[in-house]
């Protein structure tokens, strides 16, 4: 089993409500559900700072597209998929 560590964390009564009503639902404990929540949130929120330093990279590199070629690149795509430029 991987090693694990405890915290305390506050939530709205709301909230503990919910993930008590999931941990019975699931048949899985309070804190699997809690630990798999801040697991997920920590992947999302990582992989959007990630994106948001590679950008930031990107521009200091000077790798750049003109929103005019990227808004022809756009209009392009959408040709491709539907001719009369409808849905």
């Amino acid at each position: 089993m991987p090693a694990s560590t405890t915290i305390t964390i506050r939530l709205a009564t709301e909230v503990k409500a919910r993930l008590e009503q999931l941990a019975l639902d699931t048949r899985r404990s309070r804190s699997f559900l809690a630990a798999e929540a801040v697991r997920d949130y920590l992947d999302r929120e990582q992989a959007i700072i990630a994106g948001v330093k590679r950008g930031l990279a990107d521009v200091a590199d000077g790798r750049l597209v003109s929103h005019d070629a990227a808004m022809g690149e756009l209009v392009d795509a959408i040709k491709s998929v539907a001719p009369d430029g409808g849905p």
